[in-house]
């Protein structure tokens, strides 16, 4: 899959393209993956010092504040997590939710037959907005690095689109780790690698 990605000073976008081999409706989450959604489960990656504030600034870019409900994703499910409100979706979105609760690094899941290509990292204009949920909330994702397809915006390191995420029917998965050059060396690599891992524990 051929993914053009802007030049964005800091961003170490790392990106991983899933074949799933049956419906995820057919896909049960594996308990070892459940598991992870604790905040004091074992995990072979852990956040450095310093990432959280790494994360912000690499949003920062063309002036999209990355605070309250802008935060990245990852705070938000470390909150979540932290209240014992972080509960399974399904199996792909578990994993990476599993990822970037304990990595620190936004983690976005998209359903590749909902989203039409080309495929590219951009960044929208000022006041564009989507769909982030079933209720039809939406967020304004001007300035914000985002995944685009060939309708528009459809995820980024704080909130998903509703029309190209996740559902029953899904077989194939592009997953996106939003990762930043000022976290050590290999870090967002190590941090994809592990997702890898799970993503290839469903078979």
């Amino acid at each position: 899959m051929n993914l053009y990605v802007v030049d964005w000073p800091g961003l170490g976008l790392r990106s991983l393209d899933v074949a799933l081999p049956r419906a995820l409706a057919e896909l049960p989450s594996p308990p070892a993956v459940t598991a992870l959604l604790r905040p004091d489960a074992p995990a072979p990656v852990r956040a450095p010092d310093g990432l959280r504030t790494a994360v912000r600034d690499l949003l920062r870019g063309r002036g999209y504040r990355p605070t309250g409900r802008g935060k990245p994703s990852s705070e938000y499910l470390a909150a979540a997590a932290s209240r014992s409100a972080l509960g399974s979706i399904n199996a792909v979105v578990d994993a990476g939710n599993a990822v970037s609760l304990h990595a620190g690094l936004p983690i976005s899941v998209v359903d590749l037959d909902r989203a039409a290509p080309p495929l590219r990292v951009d960044v929208p204009e000022p006041g564009t907005r989507y769909v982030f949920n079933p209720s039809g909330q939406e967020i304004d994702v001007g300035g914000l690095l985002s995944l685009f397809d060939r309708d528009g915006p459809c995820a980024n390191a704080v909130k998903d689109a509703q029309r190209t995420k996740t559902d029953g029917a899904t077989r194939r998965v592009l997953a996106l780790v939003w990762g930043t050059d000022a976290a050590e060396a290999g870090y967002t690599g190590r941090v994809a690698a592990w997702l890898g891992e799970l993503l290839r524990g469903l078979g």
